[in-house]
């Protein structure tokens, strides 16, 4: 978020607990609290973070599931509402909580137990899901093309590793859009570790770094919660009006505008508009997310996992050809599948699902990496495993 010597501004905001999940939704872990273990005492989770990402995980996979039932009607209207901001919602929240990520052992061991090891583990089982699954022998199990989903994992990583040149630059937020708008119009990017949506969505993650706390309790005034109202209805409305005029390619920001058929100039000028549109219908759902503690707040530490899980069951059906079902061409059936979409990733975000796959998700892997004896004597006395010595007296830990 700042510069690495004077923060934006002349007055610096303390970071948030270290217990808070830094990735924001998919958020893997970043400081030593896990799954449902109380934090320790004056280093609460903040519950406004929480209910953010829980929400914003249903939005993910209602909209994963609208997407297999797309019929250029009312459900791709509410689809195309949906995706214009809730990646990005969970991007701007993973910039806020990587502010101080910096290259030391402690934060590289993280991003590596998770960031890059859920991933590989993921992406081989999605791979081997498929190949199986699907009676696709031929599919190759790749670490370099992530699976659907898995590609936030991928920005994730690189995001996090450039975090250090975004807090060290002088005005970051306009470099980052200036990549975004030439990665547009270079087709030559490829997918590997989708690269293209990890420099489209990069402006996200940048302004993440440049927000403090009260930049989100300016979006929760009155004030702001009643002009958002009007904003969605506008949303909406363009939203139908683009569903047989423009592609929903540029909302996924995976490709370069001559891949959609547009002329190379199109492809700035698309970036920068979706993400316009995108900001605003951030700030419009962060003004409604509750700020006090709600039945679904714990669940917010746990989308992780129910962002890994929950597309087995959308590949599931996918492979099965369920979604063909007709009843789900008829409104009922769209909402009964909203409503089931909903329910499963609640499942999969609670404490039970968590305790059985911590292993991969979540892994410590102590055994992993070189012991640096001066952090582990600071997480004991983080710990208060250390107390002071007094006078003539041996120290016992």
């Amino acid at each position: 978020m700042t510069n690495s010597q004077r923060p934006y501004g002349h007055h610096r905001t303390p970071l948030p607990p270290a217990q808070s999940p830094a990735p924001g939704v998919p958020s893997p872990r970043t400081g030593p609290e896990r799954g449902d273990r109380p934090a320790p005492s004056g280093k609460q989770r903040d519950a406004f973070f929480d209910n953010a990402k829980y929400l914003a995980i249903v939005l993910v996979a209602v909209g994963h599931a609208w997407g297999q039932v797309l019929d250029d009607g009312p459900v791709e209207t509410l689809y195309r509402v949906v995706y214009t901001f809730h990646m990005p919602a969970f991007i701007v929240i993973s910039g806020y909580f990587s502010r101080s990520f910096d290259l030391s052992p402690r934060h590289v061991k993280r991003l590596i137990s998770g960031v890059v090891v859920p991933y590989a583990v993921f992406e081989t089982a999605y791979s081997l899901f498929q190949r199986y699954g699907n009676d696709d022998p031929q599919h190759d199990i790749t670490l370099l093309d992530p699976t659907y989903h898995l590609w936030f994992l991928c920005a994730l990583f690189v995001w996090r590793l450039t975090t250090p040149l975004w807090r060290t630059v002088r005005h970051p937020l306009p470099v980052s859009l200036a990549v975004a708008a030439l990665a547009s119009l270079s087709p030559g990017i490829g997918e590997d570790l989708a690269m293209q949506r990890t420099l489209q969505f990069l402006p996200c993650f940048v302004l993440g770094l440049m927000l403090r706390p009260e930049h989100f309790r300016l979006v929760q005034r009155r004030s702001v919660r009643v002009l958002s109202l009007p904003v969605v209805v506008a949303a909406t409305a363009a939203a139908w009006w683009s569903v047989p005029r423009v592609k929903l390619g540029w909302l996924y920001h995976n490709s370069a505008a001559q891949e959609l058929g547009a002329p190379w100039w199109a492809g700035p000028v698309m970036v920068l508009a979706t993400l316009g549109c995108s900001l605003l219908l951030t700030a419009c759902f962060f003004a409604w997310v509750p700020r006090r503690r709600m039945w679904f707040t714990a669940l917010g530490a746990g989308t992780i996992y129910g962002y890994l899980l929950h597309a087995f069951l959308v590949k599931a059906g996918t492979y099965t050809g369920w979604f063909d079902h007709p009843v789900l061409k008829e409104p009922l059936g769209v909402i009964g599948l909203t409503v089931f979409a909903a329910a499963v990733v609640t499942v999969l975000c609670t404490a039970p699902v968590r305790r059985a796959l911590r292993c991969v998700v979540e892994p410590r892997m102590a055994w992993a990496f070189r012991q640096d004896p001066g952090e582990a004597a600071r997480d004991r006395e983080r710990r208060g495993d250390v107390r002071v010595r007094a006078p003539g007296e041996k120290v016992s830990v």
